[in-house]
Formats: structure tokens, sequence, C-alpha cells
């Protein structure tokens, strides 16, 4: 009886060695808001739209300081333009706010989780994430680069999202026939700065 007792304190011993190397011991860190930033590409026929959006929270998780996943908060009701002035400007963002795009008055934020985290090396991630915008939910995939500055962490990424997915159509061609130069892609951009203490 008393080699059964040594063989499953054993066993348990094992179990939490191997619990406490996994999964659960990820770190979770808080992004820094301020210091983190949003900016967003939109490009048409005839051109091109810039602006920002807010993050309203975040955190990412690392394991032996190794990226390991993250989930964000984005403020839609803070779209921003940036490359217009004035009324024109005031304009497409209150068009951007709307129904034909993002519906903020009914869907206030957007959410990005991530689901799968591959290391290539040398601060350098391949990325798989849950993107929610209007109450819909997408995967997307993006390349992100991790590297220390002065204490912190900077992760950058350039994320693809492409809209119709999300029931914005308005000016795609993808769905309306005949629009000519007043086409929007189905594309657009997001630069990401996050910003986080180093753990």
């Amino acid at each position: 009886m008393r080699k059964i007792g040594l063989l499953a304190l054993l066993l348990t011993g094992l179990f939490a060695n191997a619990f406490a190397n996994g999964k659960g011991t990820a770190e979770k860190v808080a992004v820094t808001v301020s210091e983190s930033s949003l900016e967003w590409i939109g490009e048409k026929v005839t051109g091109k739209h810039e602006g920002t959006i807010a993050l309203k929270e975040g955190s990412l998780q690392f394991k032996k300081g190794e990226l390991k996943g993250g989930e964000f908060v984005i403020d839609m009701t803070s779209v921003k333009v940036t490359d217009l002035e004035g009324e024109t400007a005031q304009k497409l963002e209150g068009h951007l706010k709307s129904d034909d795009f993002f519906g903020v008055s009914n869907h206030g934020t957007a959410n990005l989780k991530i689901t799968d985290v591959v290391s290539k090396g040398d601060g350098k991630y391949e990325i798989t994430a849950d993107l929610t915008i209007k109450g819909k939910t997408n995967p997307v995939s993006f390349v992100a680069n991790i590297t220390e500055k002065e204490g912190k962490l900077e992760t950058a990424a350039n994320i693809k999202v492409d809209r119709t997915k999300y029931g914005i159509r308005y000016g795609s061609g993808s769905f309306f026939d005949n629009l000519g130069d007043k086409a929007i892609y189905d594309e657009f951009t997001l630069n990401v700065k996050l910003v986080a203490p180093k753990g």
C-alpha cells in the first residue's frame, strides 16, 4: 500500500509540473493604451483615406519571453480622419460611423482575440486571431514583430481586413455593378502599435 501511495504522489507531482510548464503559467500584461496606436488606411479607385482609431483596452500574454496570446478592445466611436480637414473630415467621419460602415451607435466596440501564435524567432510571430466587427466574427492572419525599447515591449503589425465579411458592403465592386470611380476596395489596413511594460 505504501508503494501505491508513493506512486500516486509521484504521478501527482509530474502532472503538477506539466501544468506549471504549460499554458497556465502565461503572464498577462496590460497594454499601455496612452502609448499605443491604431491607424487605418482605406483605398478606393480614385485614391485613399487614412486616420486613427483609439484602443480602449488590451493585454498580451507571455511565457518565458515568448508571445502566447492577447485580446484587445477597439473604440469604434473614436474613428478619426487625418488626411482631410474641417467639415470635409467631419462628413467622412460621420459616414464611417453610420450603418453604411461601422454602425457605431449599435456596435461601439470591435474586438480582436489571438487564437494561435507561431514564433519565427527574433521577435517575429505569425498570428491568427478572431476579429469581431458589427457583431460578426471572422479569422484574420498577420505577422507581428515585438521589440524591446527602454524597458518596454513594442508590438507592430499590419492587418488586412476584408470589410465585406462583416456586412460592410457600401461601395464594394464585389456586390454592386457600375460603381466606376466611386468603388471602394473591400480590404482596409490596420497599422497597429502596442506598447506594454516588460514583465
